[in-house]
């Protein structure tokens, strides 16, 4: 038997040099060029400042990123106009043609060695809503969706999120909603046309239900467009006697000033 402090460093030791080996053979690469960089699931310095990373100041309820302060709990004009479903919504990334080369990837290329470094990303940006959360939760795809595209981003991002936080109470609900209805892609639906389509398209799986009232639900999504998606996962959540349902994302889409 090994003195106590000597089973570590050997362990180390060999870590530290099946690491080096492993990229001596396949370097890692910079996730968004494939440049070589010194760790895996990291961006090179010349990638790393095209990346707009969401921070404060932002729309208090959604979490449209601001250009200056306006003050706690200050709200964008889309809503003053029409408060979501949701009670808050944070997202890391702003989705823009830079952010578009990670998600369009790992959405559709089978890249799901994308979802470590993004969702730790996420869990920095949300780093207030997991604090209050009870159930995470990933926003479902259809089986026939599924089916074709193998497995789920939104759970990945999830399973990683919960996975990076310090709190071992907090729940990872991979299973809490389902989508019983076919809704194709929501791609080219203006605002209203999106919230008709997924209208009545999630359900909560019935072990679940008890579970669900009185909690605080975060949904996890990658992209976050109209809402339209979200809302309808945060109305049935409601209904079935969620305390209030947040949304963490990847990336959000920012509508230009007008």
């Amino acid at each position: 038997m090994l003195p106590d402090g000597v089973g570590g460093a050997v362990t180390g030791a060999f870590s530290d040099w099946g690491r080096a080996v492993l990229d001596a053979v396949l370097p890692p690469l910079c996730l968004g060029c494939n440049e070589i960089v010194s760790a895996p699931g990291s961006l090179c310095v010349s990638c790393w400042p095209g990346f707009s990373f969401i921070s404060a100041p932002h729309c208090a309820c959604c979490g449209t990123p601001f250009v200056e302060d306006l003050g706690s709990g200050a709200l964008c004009a889309g809503c003053l106009v029409r408060r979501p479903r949701y009670h808050r919504a944070r997202a890391a990334l702003v989705y823009d043609d830079q952010s578009r080369r990670l998600v369009l990837p790992f959405k559709h290329g089978d890249r799901t060695d994308i979802a470590r470094a993004c969702g730790g990303w996420m869990a920095r940006a949300g780093a207030d809503l997991l604090g209050e959360s009870d159930l995470v939760a990933p926003v479902p795809l259809h089986w026939r969706r599924l089916f074709m595209r193998r497995y789920n981003q939104a759970q990945l991002l999830a399973r990683i999120v919960v996975r990076t936080t310090a709190r071992r109470d907090l729940r990872l609900a991979p299973d809490l909603l389902r989508r019983p209805r076919w809704t194709g892609s929501q791609a080219g639906l203006k605002a209203k046309e999106r919230r008709r389509n997924v209208r009545e398209a999630f359900d909560i799986h019935p072990k679940w239900q008890p579970q669900v009232a009185g909690k605080v639900v975060l949904l996890v999504d990658d992209v976050l467009t109209t809402g339209a998606t979200v809302e309808a996962c945060a109305r049935v959540l409601q209904r079935a006697g969620a305390l209030r349902v947040d949304v963490l994302t990847l990336a959000r889409v920012v509508r230009p000033a007008l």
